[in-house]
């Protein structure tokens, strides 16, 4: 699966190459969709109509680019930067994740972002 999809988080927007996951394959098929961003510190997350489990090499330490899926809270979860939960310089999410895309964009242009943005994704 070499699919491009587009993230827009407000004015931003993050191309990612998606996986050859099952969380990949969820997320394909539910596309497209639209959220609301929640912005926290070093992260942006949001609600999506998937549900995935939780698979055998899902992590809470991430890298920039690094797309994953919360399984408990049903969310897509960009992290980009220090978060509450980090250790040093490292990128924590809250709970172990999917890792389901790659970013092409660059993360960090999401730090202006704030809660309650509109967010759309779809394939392109």
């Amino acid at each position: 699966m070499s699919d491009k999809i587009l993230i827009s988080v407000g004015k931003v927007k993050i191309e990612a190459k998606l996986l050859d996951t099952p969380t990949a394959k969820n997320i394909k098929d539910a596309l497209p969709f639209g959220s609301k961003a929640s912005a926290l510190a070093g992260e942006v997350f949001f609600e999506t109509p998937v549900m995935a489990e939780l698979e055998d090499d899902a992590k809470d330490v991430v890298k920039a680019g690094e797309i994953s899926f919360w399984t408990e809270g049903n969310s897509i979860a960009i992290g980009f930067g220090k978060t509450a939960a980090s250790q040093g310089d490292e990128i924590r999410l809250a709970a172990k994740t999917n890792i389901w895309a790659h970013a092409v964009t660059d993360v960090t242009l999401l730090k202006p972002c704030k809660s309650g943005d509109f967010v759309f994704i779809e394939m392109i």
